[in-house]
């Protein structure tokens, strides 16, 4: 497995070449790319000679140890230390997802279970961005259809990294982490329309996409049909008395994709072609995996947004995620934002999947 890395030397030092010249940083978006993947090498290459240097040292000290048994430990600790140098190397070598450097949209939709469901739609935002808040990213609300209740039957959320420390590095962006989001959750609770304090089970829908850059995405204008309407709250009241909610057909895929939250019709436009980016480019990320090897697709099947992910017991304050049998009595926490070690057993089940699909 570790023969890889003899080809990537020289993509390593061919890349430290190009970022020496001045015409690579002319281009920014050619030198964040270069970037980005000479430090992917970097993190390779270093765990790759720290691999070799641990096992040198280990032949030295074995040899040692024929004349002076006490370097027997130091041999044993050397050999521990390759190992564990060994495994970061085997992670750092699956191949990862290119959308793992994105920002992402997360679209919460109300479903079975009428206002309760729409309810806890609203619970789902509130966690997601009291989550964003611990890690230091920005969020915003793009679109929002809100129930009688307060609850949101439909609400498009942006979460994005600020690039803090800690906040930003391989494998911690928004998408490499709240992609595991995406699927059906289930609630089971008394729902507060509930009289005779009976639990009822319902569920609410999670779309999880990384938001595609102009770059990403090309967009014919004249595949588009763009509609304005006047915006509506709950009830069907009028918001606004002018046609300042826009919505955008995409003729070619039928993507259909509307915004009313802004007040004017161009801040709509804007809102609605960010979400229509970010579905067009996980169509076709979709598509690529459809047609992909056996391997590839029981790596996406983690995220398979058809499957019921995750149940949130009220009653017992208990947490389960279905794909990893990740169990916590401490839901109240993790609603106020204490995501983090649901998402953990998520990218540990992942990482297991793509490491066993090198093996086989």
């Amino acid at each position: 497995m570790f023969e890889a890395v003899e080809g990537m030397l020289a993509e390593h030092a061919e890349l430290e070449s190009r970022l020496a010249l001045p015409e690579t940083h002319a281009d920014a978006r050619l030198a964040r790319t270069l970037n980005r993947r000479y430090a992917e090498l970097n993190a390779v290459i270093a765990t790759w000679r720290e691999w070799q240097r641990y096992g040198e040292d280990a032949d030295v000290a074995r040899e040692l140890a024929d004349d002076d048994p006490s370097f027997a430990d130091e041999v044993d600790t050397l050999l521990a230390q390759r190992e564990d140098a060994a495994e970061r190397l085997r992670r750092l070598l699956v191949p990862r997802d290119p959308a793992d450097d994105k920002d992402v949209l997360l679209e919460v939709k109300s479903g079975e279970g009428g206002e309760e469901s729409a309810l806890f739609a609203g619970d789902l935002l509130r966690m997601y961005t009291r989550y964003a808040e611990r890690r230091g990213w920005k969020t915003e609300i793009l679109d929002a259809t809100e129930s009688d209740l307060g609850g949101y039957k439909s609400v498009t959320v942006a979460v994005k990294s600020t690039g803090s420390a800690g906040t930003s590095g391989p494998g911690q962006t928004p998408y490499a982490l709240l992609k595991f989001e995406g699927g059906v959750h289930r609630v089971q609770r008394v729902p507060v329309t509930e009289s005779q304090g009976r639990i009822h089970t319902s569920a609410a829908g999670v779309l999880v996409m990384p938001e595609a850059e102009q770059v990403d995405v090309d967009i014919n204008e004249n595949d588009l049909r763009i509609d304005v309407f006047r915006s509506s709250g709950p009830g069907g009241q009028s918001v606004n008395t002018t046609d300042s909610a826009v919505r955008i057909t995409h003729l070619p895929t039928g993507i259909v994709v509307s915004c009313q939250n802004e007040k004017s019709q161009l801040q709509n436009k804007d809102q609605a072609m960010r979400i229509l980016r970010a579905r067009l480019l996980q169509a076709a990320q979709e598509a690529a995996d459809a047609e992909a090897s056996d391997a590839r697709r029981s790596q996406v099947r983690t995220v398979d947004r058809s499957e019921r992910i995750r149940t949130y017991n009220f009653p017992e304050n208990r947490i389960s995620d279905h794909r990893t049998g990740y169990k916590a009595y401490n839901l109240d926490h993790v609603l106020d934002g204490d995501l983090q070690p649901v998402l953990d057993s998520c990218v540990d089940a992942d990482m297991a999947a793509r490491l066993a699909a090198l093996e086989d």
